[in-house]
């Protein structure tokens, strides 16, 4: 595979991102997600994205999103990058897409191509209003990770790892609940939510409520 960078977005490139919606994929910002690319119109959604910006916007579609060219998605999406990708004999395409920030889409362009091109709107975290509190919830989702990590049977350094990796308070919060939390409905909730104090809150309750589905026989529990 070819590997690329994140390097920071230029916010012009968010005017035209091709978007790929997809009925059971949420991306959060740092995540990483793999895709195999079969279909023609995303064939060549590929190509011009690999030969441009690099940017896709992962949108997931709603319940019941008829079978036409236009079905509705959810209006807030995550634009990731395309940092691998492997360009397969037969015209299909692997790829390896890291989250780089959760955006609004503000509107959907002509459709010129055989794919969906919309335009997007960054939605930046909210500034803490109490920073010590935001710090103090930050290491109480690190310390719970390490709790759980005892309990895995594989996987457990990793977890530890990642819950480490991301500095920032609400980027820690987006990588542990990507890592575990696979129901639909909650990992759009956390996509729109700005205020990284809330979307701590959700991750601790997360994976407090792992820890305890160990039992009272689990030593994470004694």
């Amino acid at each position: 595979m070819s590997e690329a960078t994140t390097d920071a977005i230029d916010e012009s490139a968010l005017r035209a991102v091709a978007m790929f919606p997809l009925p059971n994929v949420v991306l959060l910002p740092g995540a990483l997600l793999p895709l195999h690319i079969f279909e023609p119109r995303y064939r060549d959604m590929t190509k011009d994205v690999l030969a441009g910006s690099g940017l896709l916007a992962m949108a997931r579609l709603r319940a019941g999103a008829g079978p036409g060219r236009r079905p509705a998605v959810y209006p807030v999406l995550g634009v990731g990058r395309v940092i691998a990708s492997e360009n397969l004999d037969d015209g299909r395409y692997n790829l390896l897409v890291q989250g780089v920030l959760r955006a609004e889409l503000t509107e959907e362009l002509p459709q010129a191509q055989s794919y969906r091109v919309v335009q997007v709107r960054p939605m930046p975290d909210l500034d803490p209003t109490e920073p010590e509190l935001l710090g103090a919830m930050h290491r109480k989702l690190i310390t719970l990770c390490d709790q759980l990590s005892l309990a895995l049977d594989k996987g457990g350094e990793q977890l530890r790892e990642l819950a480490r990796s991301e500095e920032s308070p609400g980027g820690c919060a987006d990588l542990v609940s990507s890592a575990l939390i696979t129901e639909l409905d909650q990992r759009q909730r956390l996509l729109e939510t700005v205020d990284p104090g809330e979307r701590l809150a959700l991750a601790i309750q997360h994976v407090g409520r792992l820890l305890t589905e160990f039992g009272p026989h689990s030593p994470l529990m004694s």
